[in-house]
């Protein structure tokens, strides 16, 4: 008997984070995730938990913010603009270390842009969101299952590391249907949070949650410890999958659901003979650096498939050193590249062409 459930990708979140402990969830309405909250506001009241519809992005954050204080699990999403309006509220999140979990469906942009699938918040996201020095764990799912299990996994990572995780996926991630295995997705992490702010009972002193710090010396302290929990992360968080790269002289990079347009391209090509294969990041930040920095000594060119008009590429260019030929094949304003598209870019790599 299977315990797979056909679920859209944002029913499976919501339902993830159900499974993983969340009681707490605060959004607004914006296409394409709106089914998260609608999800929520069935399930939280027959469960015990809080679902609010706050009046704004900007005060949904900032009550995520509040129940974080308290060490309970909770969460918010959106869409492009609407995470636009959470930036200030990320970087508070930030600069208290508070855990909680943040998601993302991309529309087009910028701006009001378009209601259909983008990739284009990935500087947003992995370059922090607001201001200052911090980073969000961000993870990009590339199926439903996906989408169900690195919700877990960024409730647990964001609990391990006092960090806000972000999941980010394409309009497409949330809005397809597939079947999804419901019985492993609870969290099996659940830590004591000595810091929060539960009362005290006269046992301990009390606790304050904040991110104002008035002498210098003791915010750059804290920054620096900050970063030195990003180095843990980046050490044993960082997730991606490999296709077909042992023997490529080409390599595809791309998530979301252009990781999937480019299996099928590059299944089709390696009929043609061209030794071709794919690295997937899974975690956005950290970027898995090492995999492709390991490419970089055998591989000729990279092919970045994305939907957007080039931000990671910058990353893929980073990890690799300059070392090889770069191409960007992609779509933008909400469409797609096709199979084709990416077969054709990845004929031309191996004909030797360039960007």
């Amino acid at each position: 008997m299977s315990d797979k459930v056909l679920m859209k990708g944002n029913e499976a979140i919501a339902e993830a984070a159900i499974c993983a402990g969340c009681r707490h969830y605060f959004g607004y309405p914006i296409t394409p995730q709106t089914e998260v909250a609608a999800y929520m506001a069935k399930k939280m009241p027959k469960i015990g938990g809080t679902f609010l519809q706050a009046e704004s992005e900007i005060a949904a954050i900032n009550m995520v913010y509040g129940v974080s204080s308290t060490g309970h699990r909770v969460m918010t999403s959106s869409s492009s603009p609407g995470i636009s309006l959470k930036s200030e509220g990320l970087s508070y999140l930030a600069g208290a270390d508070l855990p909680a979990l943040v998601v993302n469906v991309q529309r087009g942009g910028p701006g009001l842009g378009g209601i259909q699938p983008s990739q284009s918040d990935y500087f947003q996201a992995t370059r922090g969101g607001g201001h200052g020095d911090y980073h969000m764990v961000v993870f990009a799912p590339a199926s439903v299952q996906e989408m169900a299990s690195l919700t877990v996994r960024g409730f647990e990572v964001a609990d391990k590391y006092r960090v806000t995780s972000m999941i980010l996926a394409d309009g497409t991630m949330g809005q397809m249907m597939e079947p999804v295995d419901l019985s492993s997705l609870k969290s099996e992490y659940n830590p004591e949070k000595p810091w929060a702010t539960t009362g005290t009972g006269k046992k301990r002193e009390h606790n304050i949650v904040n991110s104002l710090y008035l002498k210098p010396e003791e915010l750059e302290k804290t920054n620096f410890e900050r970063y030195e929990r990003y180095k843990k992360i980046e050490e044993n968080e960082t997730l991606y999958e490999e296709y077909l790269m042992d023997d490529a002289e080409i390599c595809v990079a791309a998530f979301g659901i252009a990781a999937r347009v480019s299996k099928n391209a590059i299944n089709e090509a390696r009929k043609e003979g061209i030794k071709v294969g794919l690295i997937r990041p899974i975690t956005l930040w950290p970027f898995p650096k090492a995999p492709f920095e390991k490419a970089a000594n055998k591989v000729k060119t990279f092919i970045s498939v994305e939907l957007s008009m080039g931000q990671m590429i910058e990353d893929v260019r980073l990890s690799t050193h300059d070392k090889a030929n770069y191409m960007l094949c992609n779509r933008v304003g909400g469409m797609i590249p096709s199979p084709d598209e990416v077969l054709s870019a990845i004929r031309n790599a191996a004909k030797g062409g360039k960007n």
